[in-house]
């Protein structure tokens, strides 16, 4: 079997070392080149020709956004972007890099012999291996990182029309889930949203959980509500984003958000389809879910749970999924009641849940 080719740029000799032997290791991978600095990469990118890409964020010229948008206007190829840790800065230009195209964010290595390591290196391993397979595509050097919650270019709520919402519906919890390519989804659904959106938000993001506390802030820099990452206990209000703590489940039970650490559920916990199915047995046809971007198929039964109680369900089309795995799989069990590229979610959901709600209160 053909091995994957991996170009490791990294401006530390001793992670580059690291890395080279975490791939090297694994029999489905290849150290296709190994290089210093964003420069020398794009001058080989065409002769090397990689499979996949893996990236510092801290570079010494060139950065890892900036890099980011040169692979992917002139020879488009997955990234996975690595970061050394997780405050704020590095985090922020983490979570730019994969506006600007790159596919996740991993943490570092930070040696072979520390007790996680095996895990640590599997996981590597895993994500490119899994990375190489996405379809990437070219994008103009021109884009910018806008901020997204000051852009007033909205989709005419009047063309995202596609299911009857039937007027006896009053919605009180919508669920967001996602996965791989969430981090970019979520801020295009959430910063779509009117600022007085009525109902709470609860959300699933699998993500390397030493960079979740950061990701909440980043993620509330750029959508107009607060975002906490759930301690249990809440009473969900509207305005608020609440995010699944590391390695818990969350549920919506007796009308206050728990969490626990029951078994994986799709090789995930925090797990989407758990989220889901709480809402559809607490809250039946009063619950949204909206199933993003992702590997697998996380969320997919619970969504089809949702659909079948009476609720709305909407999946993220496969024209602007990063990986259209988990959408995928909640459509072809029947649990989606519409699928829209992504840009088109926070108007729908907008104009399904602020009409009704108003119409409530008339």
């Amino acid at each position: 079997m053909k091995k994957i080719r991996v170009m490791i740029v990294e401006d530390s000799l001793v992670i580059r070392t690291y890395l080279e032997h975490i791939i090297g290791s694994d029999t489905r991978l290849e150290v296709a080149a190994s290089v210093s600095s964003a420069e020398e990469a794009l001058r080989n990118l065409n002769s090397i020709a990689p499979d996949v890409i893996s990236l510092d964020i801290r570079l010494p010229v060139m950065n890892g956004i900036d890099a980011t948008l040169r692979i992917m206007a002139e020879r488009p190829t997955p990234i996975v972007v690595f970061a050394a840790n997780v405050d704020s800065d590095k985090l922020n230009i983490s979570m730019n890099a994969l506006r600007a195209g790159a596919l996740t964010v991993l943490e570092k290595p930070s040696g072979v012999t520390g007790k996680d390591y095996d895990r640590i290196a599997t996981h590597i391993c895993d994500q490119l291996v899994a990375m190489s397979d996405v379809k990437v595509v070219r994008q103009r050097t021109s884009r910018t990182i806008s901020d997204p919650v000051r852009d007033t270019n909205r989709n005419d709520p009047s063309k995202l029309m596609k299911t009857p919402i039937s007027r006896a519906d009053r919605f009180r919890v919508l669920g967001l889930v996602a996965s791989t390519g969430g981090p970019n989804a979520l801020v295009t659904v959430l910063s779509k949203l009117p600022a007085d959106f009525p109902l709470p938000i609860l959300l699933v993001q699998h993500i390397t959980p030493s960079f979740l506390e950061s990701f909440a802030s980043w993620l509330e820099g750029l959508c107009p509500f607060k975002v906490l990452i759930v301690k249990g206990g809440e009473l969900p209000m509207a305005g608020t984003v609440y995010m699944a703590p590391v390695d818990h489940h969350i549920e919506i039970q007796a009308g206050r958000i728990s969490i626990n650490k029951a078994p994986l559920e799709s090789m995930q916990r925090p797990s989407g389809t758990l989220l889901f199915r709480s809402m559809a047995r607490t809250l039946g046809p009063r619950c949204l879910g909206v199933l993003l971007t992702g590997m697998g198929d996380d969320g997919a039964t619970g969504l089809k749970e949702i659909h079948d109680a009476g609720g709305h369900t909407i999946a993220e089309d496969e024209s602007t999924c990063v990986v259209y795995g988990m959408p995928a799989a909640a459509v072809r069990l029947g649990g989606v009641s519409e699928s829209l590229p992504v840009d088109s979610i926070g108007d729908r959901l907008a104009q399904v849940v602020v009409s009704l709600q108003g119409e409530s209160h008339a």
